[in-house]
């Protein structure tokens, strides 16, 4: 008798454990570059010309066009909120670094969609998050960056250029500190 649950006991445990490590090994989708035809990489006329194509964001042309202090850095800025996009969608914003898209942030309707469910739909498709705090969730591979952000917005990050671009500030930063030190000894 007892050796007939010990044995029940072990059959059930591989059973969960097959069960369990087929759940892990679940193929999911590699993490996207793109949304709605625009993908990260493109040229800022490319990016244009799709935004054109792809009225959900409301692009009124190069006047939402308008550069960001910092070298080579120009962002589009579109919005939704004139009934003229996705009603899934308020403003958006396309970063660009040396004319290519390097950052995408997709602003949601909160009266539309809500975080939980972007939460739950992203974590079925892309597999559980690299990082999760009250304030965002990441999903990281070795390219790209997909982030959800409190209160509703989804950010795709071409992650050498961020990285590139993070070092280069940390070094300017490095520098202005070591100068502010030198200014403080003179007193």
């Amino acid at each position: 008798m007892k050796l007939n649950k010990i044995c029940l006991i072990i059959i059930l445990l591989f059973i969960s454990y097959d069960f369990f490590s087929q759940e892990d090994s679940k193929n999911y989708e590699p993490l996207p570059y793109s949304y709605k035809g625009i993908s990260l990489g493109m040229t800022l006329d490319e990016t244009k010309i799709a935004l054109i194509q792809t009225p959900e964001f409301g692009y009124n042309g190069d006047r939402d066009v308008s550069l960001v202090p910092g070298d080579n850095q120009i962002l589009i800025e579109t919005d939704t909120t004139n009934n003229l996009g996705s009603p899934f969608l308020t403003q958006c914003w396309f970063q660009f670094y040396n004319e290519k898209l390097y950052i995408m942030t997709i602003n949601l309707n909160k009266n539309k969609i809500d975080y939980y469910s972007m939460f739950t739909t992203l974590t079925k498709k892309y597999g559980e998050p690299t990082t999760l705090d009250p304030q965002k969730t990441v999903w990281e591979s070795d390219d790209i960056i997909l982030i959800l952000e409190k209160p509703l917005s989804v950010k795709y990050i071409d992650k050498k250029t961020y990285e590139e671009l993070k070092n280069y500030t940390n070094v300017q930063i490095s520098a202005e500190e070591y100068t502010r030190e030198l200014f403080l000894e003179e007193f």
